[in-house]
């Protein structure tokens, strides 16, 4: 299957675009490309492209997801009726040939240009994994070079154990909602002049569940789900990059469909002696002006705690950089600075004169 294209690409805007700018940039497209304005052949698969990056980009919780994790973020989470749910298509098309005497709704818009892909008559199409989260830490470049095992208090939603997840009472089991025969959706159909169309609503009686509970559970009050705080063991590998994001499957939100996943994000604390670039460390050394002309060799500690000896070769230069082999991850680089005395002696000022006079060129 060929890479979805960035959403923000297919409505030709920026990043940073307001919902009003997203909206208008959609408002054009879809007026450019509907299919009953343009009888081209590709002009269906432009329309469902560009929905789909309105759907998305419009939400904010969508939008959310998608700019941290891309498209993974939105398939993995939601289905095909999910990205559409709760878009006001109406909106953008009243005002633009489409009246139909009532709104469009993404069901509309679905069933009319996806080809009714999904039963929205059952629960289960309905039914998705819970969200992902995120956890910001904080680690040392020690620990970023050695790896680091640590535990972390994370919030997060988990399933009800006192009522298994069903939201009533222990001994009950939650009914079929008579209203929408289960469904958690109620249908409306209407003849238009494009054909006929179908507005879904969230059922109104049982919000769109399917079952009524009589008897709620006393632990989640009927959810199914409870707000708990869970120590979660982390094992950060050596060598890991600031920004770097580690995976923890199944340990995000309790969903239907099973939990979401943790994303951990890693970010370094600035060290006082060394800068990380890559693999490589950098830091600096002072020495002075003799040593330097001379040549000397100085004892340097590691990152590791290991004591390395670098050795200063005669004629050196302020600025020059010599490298220690790995010194790191890779290697430690030394940047040395030349140190110019800030007082001198009568007797450190006669040497330096008869100095300069022999070293004139």
């Amino acid at each position: 299957m060929a890479d979805k294209r960035d959403y923000y690409e297919i409505l030709g805007i920026s990043k940073n675009a307001s919902r009003t700018d997203i909206k208008k940039a959609y408002r054009k497209l879809a007026l450019k490309f509907h299919p009953d304005k343009n009888p081209s052949k590709d002009a269906e698969e432009k329309f469902k492209e560009i929905s789909e990056a309105y759907a998305v980009l419009y939400d904010d919780e969508k939008r959310k997801l998608y700019d941290m994790y891309g498209h993974s973020g939105i398939d993995q989470r939601f289905t095909s009726e999910d990205i559409f749910r709760g878009a006001d298509f109406g909106d953008i098309f009243r005002g633009m040939g489409f009246e139909t005497g009532f709104d469009f709704g993404f069901e509309d818009i679905f069933e009319r240009f996806f080809g009714h892909t999904r039963n929205f008559n059952s629960r289960t199409a309905r039914r998705h994994r819970g969200a992902d989260l995120r956890y910001d830490i904080e680690i040392s470049l020690e620990d970023a070079y050695k790896g680091l095992d640590t535990t972390i208090r994370v919030p997060r939603t988990e399933t009800c154990e006192n009522c298994g997840g069903s939201g009533a009472k222990p001994g009950t089991t939650p009914k079929r909602c008579t209203s929408c025969d289960g469904t958690g959706q109620q249908r409306q159909s209407r003849r238009t002049a494009f054909g006929m169309f179908t507005q879904i609503t969230t059922c109104s009686r049982c919000k769109g569940e399917g079952t009524i509970i009589d008897s709620p559970c006393s632990e989640c009050k009927g959810k199914g789900l409870v707000q708990k705080t869970r120590d979660i063991e982390l094992k950060i590998p050596k060598g890991v990059d600031a920004g770097s994001q580690l995976r923890l499957a199944g340990q995000g939100e309790a969903g239907q469909a099973g939990a979401g996943d943790l994303y951990i994000v890693v970010h370094i604390k600035k060290h006082l002696n060394f800068d990380r670039r890559g693999l490589d460390l950098f830091t600096t050394k002072n020495i002075s002006f003799p040593e330097a002309a001379l040549g000397t060799k100085i004892d340097l500690e590691t990152i590791n705690n290991r004591i390395e000896t670098l050795k200063i070769p005669e004629t050196t230069q302020n600025g020059d950089i010599l490298r220690i082999r790995n010194g790191g991850h890779g290697d430690l680089y030394v940047e040395i600075h030349i140190k110019t005395p800030t007082k001198l002696t009568r007797n450190a000022k006669k040497l330096l004169e008869e100095l300069k006079d022999e070293l004139k060129e």
